[in-house]
């Protein structure tokens, strides 16, 4: 039954009313209110903001108070560029190969060097991968980037550092490890300018994918912070161990100094064959409606983090 009435949502032109009145309504409501409703949908319990105790409910009162603007500057992937050139140097940043805000000009004569990964700049979703430029429906690629560039992230969201960044296409250096593999990404999240724990996903982008939590001196995490997959499993902790990387501390260190001006920010990094790149500064992981089990991490963990008056 639940079957036929999915099918009918996803594939009917009811269903697709449905959906486009179901998305209006939610454009419309304030802030707080969306926030709310879907903090409840997800967590399966009323949004606690005053005062926010858990991390989660902690990064959405973030949400809500924090919109410096700094905050737009460094979720742009195409702005953020330089901030971290100023703060840690230009060695960190993924080789930019072209920058755009037209789709119609990514084509192939503009996309001098492969592999590279194509992505915009001013959403969560992922890049598209390019291997060889001769096997690339480019008319397709560019009708995806159109829809891609036309979106604006925080209606869906409500996370404000997206609301007014400028659409742009990147286009940046593929990395691949020693062995041909996308290496995996460490993100660390730090807590009042100090790194606190360390996020490793494995398999990303599969059903493989698992998501394993180890504290700075990579120990293991007691707790899960789990995100669904397509099937509607969880990225659950891998019972396969992740090497520490020798270059833990130089991570610690420059995420530490990423993070000074936030309350709350994850770090994430690539670590390719022992050198590191920056990949993005994220302010509301997993949009803080992802339970951490068992729920007393929630709590402990939303004691440690402190909220300023900055916001």
């Amino acid at each position: 039954m639940n079957s036929f009435f999915y099918k009918i949502y996803r594939k009917t032109i009811v269903g697709n009313l449905v959906r486009n009145l179901y998305h209006w309504l939610q454009g419309i409501l304030p802030d707080k209110i969306f926030l709310a409703n879907k903090y409840r949908i997800s967590m399966g319990k009323k949004l606690q903001l005053n005062p926010p105790t858990t991390l989660n409910e902690k990064i959405n009162w973030l949400k809500l108070y924090d919109r410096r603007d700094i905050l737009t500057k460094c979720a742009d992937k195409y702005k953020v560029r330089e901030i971290i050139l100023e703060r840690i140097g230009d060695k960190y940043l993924v080789p930019l190969y072209f920058q755009t805000k037209n789709p119609n000009e990514i084509v192939s004569e503009n996309i001098k060097d492969t592999p590279c990964i194509i992505k915009t700049n001013h959403d969560s979703s992922g890049g598209i991968f390019i291997y060889d430029k001769e096997v690339v429906d480019w008319k397709e690629l560019r009708s995806q980037l159109k829809k891609r560039i036309r979106k604006n992230y925080y209606r869906k969201s409500r996370e404000w550092q997206y609301k007014n960044i400028k659409p742009r296409i990147i286009v940046e250096k593929l990395l691949l490890d020693s062995k041909g593999n996308i290496p995996l990404d460490f993100k660390l999240h730090c807590f009042n300018g100090k790194a606190r724990m360390i996020q490793v996903d494995i398999d990303r982008g599969t059903e493989k994918h698992s998501r394993n939590w180890y504290d700075l001196e990579w120990k293991r995490e007691p707790y899960k912070w789990s995100s669904p997959k397509r099937s509607g499993a969880f990225t659950d902790p891998s019972d396969t161990e992740v090497e520490k990387p020798q270059t833990l501390n130089e991570m610690i260190m420059l995420s530490e100094t990423l993070a000074s001006d936030f309350d709350y920010v994850r770090v994430d990094w690539y670590d390719v064959d022992g050198k590191l790149y920056f990949g993005e500064l994220t302010f509301h992981h997993d949009g803080g409606i992802r339970p951490i089990i068992p729920y007393e991490w929630d709590i402990r963990l939303g004691q440690e983090l402190k909220l300023s008056t900055r916001a």
